[in-house]
């Protein structure tokens, strides 16, 4: 897990060159881009860029999203930048969440060959993905009271953006509503990322979910999407920003809490894997959902079937990621397809029941 997985096939100078000239056609001839580089530690899908872009002779500390050039092996078919940059604002202003600070979108390709768009740079830790925080470091060796701060913050992000009071018009934007929909477009999703080899767990585990289908699901909101400590940044164990919107949706409030938890289970299931303890007591169903239904009188409901969905999703992410990594060489392809899927065993336990 440390080897870092590649997300770009472009070069930073000829990057850093692009921008400059278009920064300099926004806000003038004196602005200039200094200090490109890339993350090393977060991030599989959007390229993602940090900068310092000067301007009027004021240095401002910046990060670019991209969408990813196509011989990269993207992990997403189509790359919504222009909602993304939609629904930080958004949630920044009318949820309250301190989503990054957004100064410009791009739409036309022309000046670094990919829409992109531009925010503003937090300070703080991130819990890694690479190497998973659970192995080791901040988080992980903060005391309890540390964690359980972190872990209630964070779920109070979910609660604040599912309790915000967006109207149907803001909502239109982020696609249909309602689980069907989503489950349909995850199903899409999966037919144009594996249909070529199909991965007969996760053909599985959609029959599953048909079979299992809840009976009254929940109300719609505006979920994150990608809602994990790992696209948070934390100042004192409370989120001073959140991070990574390109999988928001409207849908049940539960895919949002599924997803959270699962997503600690992951980097769990992977660490007792090696022999360490990990985080056991972190990000527990229970503790999540209880803090959950303290902050918004809402009880969450049907966890079985979300969680079976959220490692689900999370499987179809992590098999496009490991095709992309047998592209470039970095791994054999395995012989068996369901071996593509890094967390197959934990898929199959939750088949199992």
């Amino acid at each position: 897990m440390a080897e870092q997985m590649r997300t770009s096939t472009r070069d930073l100078e000829e990057l850093r060159d692009r921008m400059t000239a278009w920064l300099r056609g926004r806000v003038g001839a004196d602005a200039s881009v200094s200090e490109l580089s890339r993350p090393t530690d977060n991030g599989m899908s959007s390229e993602t860029l940090f900068l310092t872009a000067t301007w009027g002779g004021r240095p401002t500390r910046c990060v670019a999203r991209l969408a990813p050039a196509g011989e990269a092996v993207p992990v997403f078919p189509a790359y919504d930048l222009a909602s993304q940059f939609e629904v930080m604002r958004l949630a920044r202003e009318k949820a309250g969440i301190p989503a990054p600070r957004t100064l410009w979108f791009e739409p036309d390709p022309a000046p670094l060959g990919t829409p992109f768009f531009v925010m503003e740079r937090a300070d703080g830790l991130v819990p890694p993905d690479v190497v998973p925080y659970t192995f080791g470091g901040w988080l992980c060796e903060a005391s309890p009271e540390e964690q359980r701060r972190l872990q209630e913050s964070s779920v109070g992000v979910l609660a604040a953006l599912h309790r915000a009071p967006f109207d149907a018009a803001e909502l239109g934007r982020f696609g249909a509503a309602g689980l069907r929909a989503h489950v349909d477009a995850q199903y899409a999703y999966y037919a144009w990322a594996h249909g070529k080899r199909p991965i007969p767990l996760l053909e599985r585990a959609f029959a599953w979910l048909e079979a299992h289908w809840p009976e009254h699901p929940g109300p719609d909101v505006l979920c994150w999407g990608d809602a994990r400590v790992g696209n948070l940044m934390f100042r004192d164990f409370v989120p001073v920003a959140v991070l990574d919107w390109e999988m928001a949706a409207v849908g049940p409030r539960e895919l949002d809490l599924s997803w959270m938890i699962f997503l600690h289970r992951f980097f769990q299931d992977l660490t007792v894997a090696t022999g360490l303890p990990g985080m056991p007591g972190f990000m527990r169903a229970a503790d999540v959902c209880r803090t959950y239904r303290e902050l918004t009188g809402y009880e969450p409901r049907d966890m079985g079937f979300y969680e079976v969905y959220a490692a689900l999703r999370h499987g179809i992410i992590m098999a496009r990621v490991w095709q992309r990594r047998i592209h470039f060489g970095e791994q054999p392809d395995p012989d068996d397809p369901d071996d593509l899927v890094l967390h197959r065993a934990t898929i199959e336990r939750l088949l199992a029941g």
